[in-house]
């Protein structure tokens, strides 16, 4: 008889030492998702008064450019949207793993190793984007030293 791999896959059991372990990366992902919201909070009141400081900083040192406030601000506001969904779906995962291991229900273990997904495929996109980024940037750079 032929095994298909989807119905092996359906047969899968996690065993003891595949729960703790399951449980322990939950507590991890928990622990690292609440500091990353305790960074996004520095970064949005960083926002708020980056005006400021870079406009009391523009008086001390002359020759700062006037803008560079405003644009601080949008670009620490920028940096916690991007980093808030990452962090969101890794608090997600930690949950739903949690409630799944707790609760032995299968469609919440499936939705837990989604937000894992998620988070990883969002992160995977983002180092493909900033890669990119860093590629342009050295071959614009090239260009302008020749």
């Amino acid at each position: 008889m032929i095994h298909n791999p989807i119905t092996q896959l359906e047969q899968l059991t996690i065993t003891n030492a595949s729960k703790n372990f399951l449980k322990e990366t939950a507590k991890w992902a928990k622990f690292l998702a609440i500091i990353g919201f305790i960074l996004i909070a520095i970064m949005l009141v960083f926002a708020v008064f980056a005006t400021t400081i870079f406009d009391l900083a523009g008086k001390m040192q002359p020759g700062m450019p006037e803008s560079l406030g405003l644009t601080m601000t949008v670009t620490y506001l920028l940096l916690s949207i991007i980093y808030f969904f990452p962090v969101y779906y890794l608090l997600q995962f930690s949950n739903k793993m949690k409630n799944a291991l707790s609760t032995k229900n299968d469609e919440t273990l499936a939705n837990a190793f989604e937000m894992l997904k998620s988070h990883y495929k969002f992160i995977g996109v983002f180092t493909i984007i900033t890669l990119s980024l860093y590629a342009l940037l050295i071959i614009v750079a090239t260009m302008g030293a020749i």
